[in-house]
């Protein structure tokens, strides 16, 4: 039986034998012409990990807008429906109940609040991470530090060097440190808080040894802040710490959004490094293309960004009885927003959106987000990653490819990239 044809549980009928425990409000009384969601019961949600790409096309063409009982929320793959998500707070609130991000980092940080609050968490770092700041203050350092990794994977060998082990976890890690102003800490330290985060944030099946993880990780961290707080509000410097230190918000707050950005940080930045080489590897007329033209390493990023986008999917909470692309969406249902989806929707990026193809005409992506929610940290990414870190990887290496005789590694989907990327070169 296709997902089109079954009921959500939220219609107040069930589909054979996924949805008894799923919660069942009174049935929502829809408009005429909107229908039930169908249930995506055919779903492997734990296969998701390996390779979530066939699964979203099946989505996207059966039914865009699905209720997943093991998941208990609906899960929106299409860019109509996620970029809508995105332009109506009031309706889909990022203040989700019962958030994995909130109980990963042990608070609520920005990205799970609406405006005003939103707005209020968000101001002390916004002139830390626009263009300009980046580009004088910061840029020099994410150049000094690409050329410290560098040397890192010279000295690896092209027999040995894992791309991602041996520089862009590391240079992710040792980037995060110098632009929040970490004193003290060490980059395998960041990179376990930030790896931990995100496996927090990502486990939406619950698992006790991810949360087991995580606590200890967020004790941490919050051991670090509780000096680095008081330290920077009597000696304010240029860092994103510093900056919300002085902001007058709140010492949960603070910490809570600095956790936030020690998950998000490292964790796209690092996955955009070997993102970048892996996908150039498989294209090797794009890759000539791009090295004949630096003009078109921005090209290369923000399509790299959108064909394997490091956030896959993020959470929102309908407010209110709601109808998205034709569904009747009930009031405090859970939505998942797959951007990971969106961004290769044909409907809006045309023929081939499921390949990689630096020279497509540019059009909006999801890989950052939307809306009052579009990453605060977009820019510093462009930066460090799509202008410094891989550029200059070639500029050492010309012939830096994927090395076939030894094993990669992928895994996730609601956060997802490479664990392992072999490389070579001559």
């Amino acid at each position: 039986m296709s997902s089109s044809t079954a009921k959500c549980p939220y219609s107040g009928t069930q589909a054979a034998g996924t949805a008894a425990a799923v919660p069942v409000p009174q049935p929502l009384r829809s408009p005429g012409g909107v229908s039930e969601a169908p249930v995506a019961h055919w779903l492997d949600v734990e296969g998701l990990a390996a390779d979530p790409y066939a699964a979203y096309a099946r989505l996207r063409a059966e039914s865009p807008v699905a209720w997943v009982p093991k998941l208990n929320k609906f899960l929106v793959t299409s860019y109509g429906g996620c970029h809508g998500i995105e332009q109506d707070q009031e309706t889909f609130s990022a203040n989700v109940s019962g958030s994995t991000m909130n109980r990963a980092i042990g608070a609520q940080p920005m990205l799970r609040k609406d405006d005003p609050e939103h707005a209020i968490d968000r101001a002390p770092i916004n002139p830390v991470l626009r263009p300009k700041s980046i580009k004088e203050a910061w840029a020099p350092v994410f150049a000094r530090n690409a050329e410290t990794y560098l040397d890192a994977l010279e000295d690896k060998g092209p027999g040995h060097a894992d791309l991602n082990t041996d520089y862009a976890a590391p240079l992710a890690s040792k980037n995060l440190i110098d632009l929040l102003g970490l004193l003290d800490a060490d980059v395998d330290q960041v990179r376990r808080w930030s790896h931990d985060f995100i496996a927090g944030m990502g486990n939406v099946l619950d698992d006790p040894g991810i949360w087991a993880r995580c606590d200890a990780s967020t004790a941490d961290a919050d051991a670090l802040l509780a000096e680095l707080i008081p330290f920077y509000r009597k000696n304010p410097d240029a860092s994103l710490v510093s900056a919300l230190a002085n902001s007058g918000l709140p010492v949960e707050d603070v910490a809570a959004n600095t956790k936030l950005a020690i998950s998000g940080g490292l964790n796209e930045p690092q996955h955009m490094v070997t993102n970048m080489v892996w996908a150039l590897s498989r294209h090797p007329a794009q890759r000539e293309a791009v090295l004949a033209d630096p003009a078109l390493w921005a090209a290369a990023f923000d399509e790299t960004v959108r064909w394997q986008s490091p956030i896959g999917m993020y959470p929102r909470q309908a407010t209110r009885d709601t109808v998205l692309e034709g569904v009747a969406i009930p009031a405090g249902a859970g939505i998942g927003v797959v951007v990971a989806s969106a961004n290769r929707d044909q409907s809006w990026f045309g023929p081939g959106a499921e390949d990689f193809d630096i020279h497509r005409p540019k059009r909006p992506h999801l890989a950052f987000g939307a809306g009052v929610h579009l990453c605060a940290g977009h820019w510093a990414a462009k930066s460090a990653i799509g202008q410094i870190a891989v550029p200059k990887a070639y500029e050492r290496f010309g012939s830096l490819r994927v090395d076939e005789q030894r094993a990669e590694s992928w895994g996730g989907w609601v956060f997802r990239g490479l664990s392992s990327l072999p490389v070579t070169w001559n």
